[in-house]
């Protein structure tokens, strides 16, 4: 979301999306080892400074402009991705949306050169190195930007839901995790990741601030790092948990919801009021619940002891935030959550593809490959329209219910679920 925008004085929450997609070697769909630094100059010059680089060599970034119209940020989202698509392509590479590259080393991992990223990688060292990593992150702007950190804080209780909705991380160098969002597991080895704390008042973070940057442990806010935080370049609340989707509908689904649950939260002081260090904990637990699952199982629900079903807890929340996504004109998008749920995520993609092919015989790096060739395809939502439909209609978890369902890989354990 570009920097410099306007209050929002007609309670429209203007929302930006920013997508990271590695770099493949378009033949092989394998990691590109070897990227020319002068194609990120090339890359910003001829976008606008909407495509550019990102901490890692093998990553590039992409970034809409503000806008009010969904189908508007789908359009350029998508232009985006394909804009980039052809310019890589003349140097035989392409981009891959995912959170975490199935088959990518992150001891291949090359840091890009930039002054700022020289201080990052010299304060986390290795760490560093293995944030072979890519997520999503919208921005929405606020009436009032003071705002932030109140509805920050009282975005909190949603926050797991966006994580279960983007997961496409099962795989991390060459290994399956058993997790369907590996990648928030990866990236909180950085300091001041996961869920924000239970900041009240503007003035309390800026004290956070102000302690952190006066005894030299960051240059300023930027180096936060959390879930979901006040933008510093723009004036929004910007959520940064999701994993980048493979899809473009579902990229666009997850900034809709949480547009529209800015909006409420934003319009409903009293929503979330009341949020306690339980309340936080709870959040905790269903984010590792989001990463370990994703839209399936139980979630802790502090109203019913046996939790509740990620689907119906989603319905919920999007039926309290109708009149909102109306609003804002995006209810199309928003009920288009419901459908992940139904056809799965790319998690649930990647592994229904990995299991087929392990399960006609081929070794584990043939089907990783198969694995990364459906993610460049749906990348540019391109593929088989009818494998496209086989694996919405059979996601992988869950397909076989409770019990153990074996593969050459070893059994994985499925919990049986509480009826709805």
């Amino acid at each position: 979301m570009a920097a410099g925008s306007v209050a929002d004085l007609a309670h429209t929450f203007p929302f930006g999306i920013e997508e990271e997609y590695f770099l493949v070697d378009a033949k092989t769909k394998a990691i590109a080892l070897m990227v020319p630094e002068a194609l990120f100059a090339i890359a910003k010059a001829s976008s606008e400074g909407r495509i550019k680089g990102e901490f890692l060599r093998q990553q590039i970034e992409v970034t809409t402009k503000p806008h009010v119209e969904m189908t508007e940020a789908r359009a350029e989202l998508r232009q985006l991705r394909h804009k980039l698509a052809g310019m890589l392509a003349p140097h035989g590479l392409g981009i891959l949306a995912a959170g975490t590259h199935p088959t990518a080393a992150w001891t291949d991992a090359q840091q890009t050169k930039a002054e700022r990223y020289d201080n990052v990688m010299h304060d986390l060292q290795m760490i560093g190195r293995r944030n072979m990593l890519c997520g999503m992150h919208v921005h929405v702007e606020l009436p009032n930007p003071k705002a932030r950190i109140d509805v920050m804080t009282r975005m909190l209780p949603y926050l797991p839901i966006f994580i279960a909705l983007a997961t496409s991380s099962p795989f991390w160098q060459s290994q399956h995790t058993g997790l369907l969002g590996y990648r928030l597991a990866a990236y909180d080895e950085l300091p001041r990741t996961g869920v924000p704390e239970l900041f009240r008042r503007v003035e309390d973070y800026e004290l956070y601030v102000d302690t952190l940057v006066q005894a030299g442990v960051m240059p300023d806010a930027s180096y936060i790092w959390w879930a979901m935080r006040p933008s510093v370049s723009n004036p929004t609340l910007e959520l940064r948990a999701p994993d980048c989707c493979s899809r473009l509908d579902d990229t666009v689904a997850i900034a809709a919801l949480y547009r529209t649950l800015v909006r409420r939260v934003f319009l409903n002081p009293q929503l979330n009021a009341s949020l306690t260090a339980l309340s936080r904990a709870i959040v905790v637990e269903n984010k590792w619940r989001a990463q370990r699952y994703g839209v399936h199982e139980n979630f802790v629900n502090g109203l019913d002891p046996r939790g509740v079903p990620f689907a119906q807890w989603l319905d919920q929340v999007i039926e309290e935030a109708t009149a909102d996504a109306v609003a804002l004109g995006c209810l199309n998008e928003v009920l288009h959550c419901r459908a992940i749920v139904t056809n799965g995520t790319s998690a649930d993609a990647q592994l229904a593809i990995y299991h087929r092919a392990r399960g006609k015989g081929a070794e584990r790096e043939e089907a990783l490959t198969a694995v990364n060739e459906w993610l460049a395809e749906a990348t540019l939502e391109g593929g088989d329209p009818e494998q496209q439909l086989q694996l919405r209609k059979t996601p992988y978890l869950g397909a076989a219910g409770a019990g153990v369902f074996n593969h050459p890989d070893g059994p994985m354990l499925h919990a049986p679920r509480h009826a709805e």
